[in-house]
């Protein structure tokens, strides 16, 4: 074989990038949003025990950042792949185009929002006591009303939950007016059968946060609690984008805005669970 050639087939190697590899695919992905707190204000804190103790049964993200203040647009960045623009809270907001739901069902999965305090299923109004549409990006597209529910809905029998959900705890609840303490207390009471039992069912639960508040470079934390996850700490730096596109790749979806450019999730699978899928 001349120089040349094999200078070209040095040059053609050096092009194909290596494959990434597969993320597993759970059954059921739940993701909880929580408010205004930053990594340093939530990891360590002996306010919220039970937040620190489900971080160490999981994947534990140290370099998680929100994409935006105020609450709105990150909220809107999780769920579509872009803020729209929006860098407000301002109420209504009408918008259209894909978005982590419709991605969903144009593959036969499944998608529910789950808002606390919210009066009814498919309620449109800008709040209702301790419930904020900003924190609701579901309500903000007419045609999901049915897959906009209030968390009274969210089955007791996980298995009956769709493929993705979305909970959201209402402001008494989610730090954003109560205390740490009370968030972490909501959470310990309405969260941890669900993380037990998606340890033996295949099934994930992320937590994370809108935004800091203000304090720490949008600095968040973020943890993946599952059957599929190696427990551990994670340096790698994420984002808002990066949760939705793992959620892409895992369920082999298009990707949605800026979540195209975005990495996924690397580093915290099983080997077990990437090869079972």
């Amino acid at each position: 074989m001349t120089l040349r050639w094999q200078t070209l087939l040095l040059l053609a190697y050096i092009a194909v990038p290596a494959q990434a590899q597969p993320l597993p695919r759970p059954d059921h992905i739940v993701i909880v949003i929580e408010e205004n707190k930053s990594y340093a204000q939530i990891i360590g804190n002996t306010a919220a025990p039970y937040i620190n103790e489900l971080s160490k049964r999981g994947a534990l993200f140290t370099q998680s950042f929100a994409v935006s203040h105020p609450s709105q647009p990150n909220y809107l960045a999780l769920f579509s792949g872009s803020t729209h623009g929006i860098g407000s809270d301002a109420c209504p907001q009408v918008l259209s185009g894909d978005n982590l739901a419709s991605a969903l069902q144009d593959k036969g999965l499944g998608f529910v929002s789950y808002s606390e305090s919210m009066p009814r299923a498919g309620f449109d109004g800008c709040g209702y006591g301790a419930y904020m549409r900003k924190h609701n990006p579901v309500a903000n597209w007419k045609e999901l009303g049915t897959l906009n529910q209030p968390f009274s809905a969210f089955p007791q029998n996980y298995s009956q939950l769709p493929t993705v959900a979305l909970v959201i705890p209402d402001q008494r609840n989610d730090m954003h007016d109560g205390s740490i303490a009370q968030g972490d207390a909501w959470l310990a009471k309405n969260i941890e059968s669900y993380a037990q039992w998606a340890m033996t069912h295949n099934s994930l639960l992320i937590v994370t946060w809108d935004e800091d508040d203000g304090s720490a470079n949008n600095n968040i934390a973020t943890m993946f609690i599952g059957s599929m996850v190696r427990p551990g700490s994670s340096a790698q730096r994420i984002n808002h984008y990066s949760i939705l596109r793992t959620i892409e790749e895992m369920m082999r979806l298009a990707y949605l805005g800026d979540s195209g450019q975005a990495k996924s999730v690397a580093g915290v699978w099983r080997e077990d669970a990437r090869k079972s899928k």
